[in-house]
């Protein structure tokens, strides 16, 4: 049986977790960059791909909840007698950083991406946080250009590997980091001054993420911002930044749009998406979301972003 092609192409990090923040602590559960976007992204693109790597600890319960969702696992490779990529963190009073405590790579140190045949015409292509030289493999073994393609990546790779970073960036559409990567990557404090800096370096979209302070859209000389909701409590952000990108990027495959003004309507989407995901500990929220559930927090979304004002004369 012929894989049917997926809407929407996610690569990166299918992985474990074990997470403390000052709300508790979690022992080994299910996490990694494609996890969170694949998840958020399925509720508007269907069906949704995946491209990662796992061991043969990684549990088939989940492979099932991936399934119903609807996400194609023909590009997840599964490697037995091998260890799932593991990492532990403990997050602080602020919630905004976080230590490092634990690092297991196991299958991910030798991971190299295979795009099945049915799926290298894609329209839509998120390459999450990995490896440069990864996210252009994958590039390579595409059919034909994606009409989108989204980038995500940190400061480590800009300080290990800066030039293969600035030749993928050459070759993708949209880049998503958060403020302190922005200001490292550009070299500029402001973040106008930064998205400029970025921009000339090839993609034509930048989102600046700033956590609970909301994002920033950038498209040559608009900029767009959108709120992050006020929430009561904040359980774990961990994998907040890939649920947003997945809801964006699931959005604008689910309509087909990838103009400025529906980019706009796709960050509140993944902000959404976002908010829904530090609820609760690991993947827990975004596996039992309903449609209402979402349709209710986009409202919210737009309240916060819509209001009259009348200028005196």
């Amino acid at each position: 049986m012929e894989t049917p092609s997926p809407a929407l192409l996610i690569v990166g990090t299918v992985a474990f977790d074990a997470i403390e923040t000052p709300f508790g602590k979690t022992d080994k559960i299910v996490g990694g960059a494609a996890t969170y976007a694949a998840l958020s992204a399925s509720y508007f693109a269907s069906p949704t791909g995946i491209i990662s790597v796992v061991g043969d600890d990684f549990p088939q319960s989940f492979l099932e909840t991936f399934r119903k969702h609807g996400i194609l696992l023909d590009g997840l490779e599964v490697r037995q007698g091998e260890k799932s990529f593991f990492w532990s963190g403990r997050y602080r009073a602020d919630m905004n950083t976080r230590d490092t405590l634990d690092t297991q790579l196991n299958v991910l140190a030798s991971f190299k991406p295979v795009v099945p045949v049915t799926w290298r015409h894609c329209p839509f292509l998120l390459l999450g946080n990995l490896m440069p030289s990864i996210q252009s493999a994958v590039l390579d073994q595409m059919a034909s250009r994606p009409r989108l393609v989204v980038m995500d990546t940190m400061n480590f790779w800009m300080e290990t590997a800066l030039d293969d970073l600035k030749r993928v960036l050459r070759r993708v559409d949209v880049l998503t980091i958060n403020d302190e990567e922005a200001r490292q990557l550009s070299g500029q404090y402001s973040l106008v001054a930064a998205a400029r800096a970025i921009l000339k370096m090839g993609p034509a979209f930048l989102v600046i993420k700033k956590g609970e302070n909301g994002a920033l859209l950038f498209h040559g000389d608009q900029v767009f911002f959108a709120p992050a909701l006020p929430l009561e409590e904040v359980f774990d952000p961990t994998g907040a930044g890939d649920t947003f990108a997945g809801g964006f990027l699931g959005y604008l495959a689910s309509t087909g749009d990838i103009s400025f003004d529906n980019m706009k309507r796709a960050v509140l989407y993944g902000s959404a998406m976002a908010s829904f995901c530090v609820e609760m500990f690991g993947t827990e929220r975004l596996v039992f979301l309903s449609k209402d559930e979402i349709e209710s927090r986009l409202r919210q979304f737009i309240h916060l972003t819509q209001f009259d004002i009348q200028l005196a004369e």
